[in-house]
């Protein structure tokens, strides 16, 4: 289908965060400019807080934010997007908000380290370490261990895909679900999507490509299956999950992909493609009726995996 009238309009006032001259920066230059200030007043939840727990190399930034109501509260353990390079807490606290008071979970948000200070796998490592963290916290958070969640956007949608099959590899922690928002599966760049959505709609195949270089340290690291997930030989054992993917979204196919190998793995799996809107849509739904609506499914899938 077209592009939706909303996200249209949005598109056409965004500015060219990966346009032409923007991949010859350097990655700070690029983490500022992408740093943009909230358009309207993020959703209210209970509490927020912001704290730091021993990571792999040193203290490792979270916030943690409370719904209402009574706990124990169902645990959602949360990974921004930005490519590994850029974003952090803040870029995400709407998303996290939401995701709040759509899910009725708790959620702690994870300041994972960025490249390319910190090629792969500090990222994934930082991730595994936090979610490990916030399952043995989860009592003193007010959070319930037996019901946990990862949950990310973009490069956190892969760091979902990739933590979960590290607990698996590893023998814990238990998780009740994975949601995957538009995830980055795939160190390739050949996919039908690609092809058609690599330049125009926002992120484009030249950024993507520009992310992979600073994340890894050598190309070979792109087949292993804690960078790449789809190049996972058995995604049997992992939890179910629900996959979100955009129309004119150059990940689009690679997000699929994931999806239907899950499902062939025996992983129940929903897959929800929304026609009309480009990556990072997911984030938009203050101005986006799509972006509304997947906020809703995502959270209505969630409390479904907590029993709520």
């Amino acid at each position: 289908m077209p592009l939706d009238p909303q996200m249209k309009a949005i598109l056409d006032a965004m500015p060219p965060l990966f346009g032409e001259g923007v991949m010859e920066m350097d990655p700070a230059q690029v983490r500022e400019m992408s740093r943009q200030p909230a358009v309207v007043p993020p959703q209210p939840v209970a509490a927020v807080e912001d704290r730091s727990i021993p990571g792999p190399a040193g203290e490792l930034p979270l916030r943690i934010y409370t719904p209402e109501g009574d706990g124990p509260h169902p645990l959602l353990v949360f990974f921004h997007g930005g490519g590994f390079v850029i974003c952090d807490l803040d870029s995400h606290d709407g998303t996290c908000r939401a995701l709040c008071n759509a899910s009725r979970a708790l959620v702690v948000s994870v300041d994972y380290r960025l490249a390319p200070e910190h090629k792969f796998p500090a990222a994934p490592e930082d991730c595994y370490a936090a979610t490990c963290w916030a399952v043995d916290n989860a009592a003193s958070l007010g959070a319930d261990p037996r019901r946990v969640a990862l949950a990310g956007d973009s490069a956190g949608g892969n760091l979902t895909a990739v933590v979960a099959l590290m607990a698996r590899d590893r023998g814990g922690p238990a998780l009740s679900h994975q949601l995957l928002i538009y995830p980055v599966t795939d160190h390739a760049f050949d996919t039908p999507s690609y092809v058609q959505n690599g330049e125009g709609y926002m992120l484009t195949t030249d950024a993507m490509r520009w992310f992979w270089g600073h994340y890894l340290a050598n190309e070979s690291d792109g087949r292993d299956p804690y960078a790449s997930p789809l190049a996972a030989e058995d995604l049997s054992g992992l939890p179910p999950a629900s996959v979100i993917t955009a129309e004119y979204d150059p990940l689009r196919d690679e997000g699929e992909a994931y999806a239907r190998r899950l499902a062939d793995a025996g992983v129940p799996t929903e897959l929800r493609r929304y026609d009309g809107v480009i990556h990072g849509f997911f984030g938009m739904a203050a101005a986006l009726g799509a972006a509304a609506e997947a906020v809703d499914w995502a959270g209505g899938r969630l409390r479904a995996a907590y029993g709520l």
